[in-house]
């Protein structure tokens, strides 16, 4: 079992998410949005923005890997789950648990651009930017955090931690 040091408290994550949906309801006024929620770490990040958004919201979901059961990021981009619906005409929001390395963003950025959306943004509870090898214009961002392993709030260590009401710090591994 890990040791887990909270980083960014239940209530600290819930502020700052009511403020990112105010600064998304405030540019996309009038308008819908499509959440493309990157399973499985940003499910719970997702339904918290998605409930607080003002304007009409449709949810569809992908599954991208480059971790495995590992702590850093191999750099091999699997799409796991395709989108079950077009984003052609659609203002869409890939909404992302974490951002380190930059690759997945960048990948899968270039990849939903090529469908013809209205328009393409791109919001993540957390940021590295550390870690970044890839420059990925990030519209939305909850937390910029150090370069530490992270689980909690959907985000995972082996498939575990996931359902933590915090983002931790993991200070050892098994």
């Amino acid at each position: 079992m890990a040791d887990i040091r909270v980083l960014l408290s239940e209530e600290q994550i819930d502020k700052r998410v009511r403020e990112v949906a105010v600064l998304i309801n405030k540019d996309y006024a009038g308008k819908s949005v499509h959440l493309i929620c990157v399973l499985k770490g940003s499910i719970f990040f997702t339904c918290e923005l998605a409930k607080r958004l003002d304007m009409p919201v449709t949810i569809d979901f992908m599954q991208v890997s480059s971790y495995g059961s590992d702590t850093v990021s191999s750099g091999v981009i699997n799409i796991k789950k395709e989108l079950d619906e077009s984003i052609e005409g659609k203002n869409a929001i890939i909404i992302e648990d974490i951002i380190d390395s930059g690759n997945t963003l960048y990948y899968l950025r270039e990849l939903l651009l090529k469908r013809n959306p209205e328009s393409l943004k791109i919001c993540t509870l957390l940021d590295k930017p550390d870690r970044r090898v890839k420059d990925v214009k990030v519209d939305y961002v909850c937390f910029e955090i150090p370069d530490e392993f992270v689980v909690g709030y959907g985000l995972d260590y082996d498939q575990k931690y996931r359902n933590l009401s915090y983002v931790g710090v993991v200070e050892n591994l098994d």
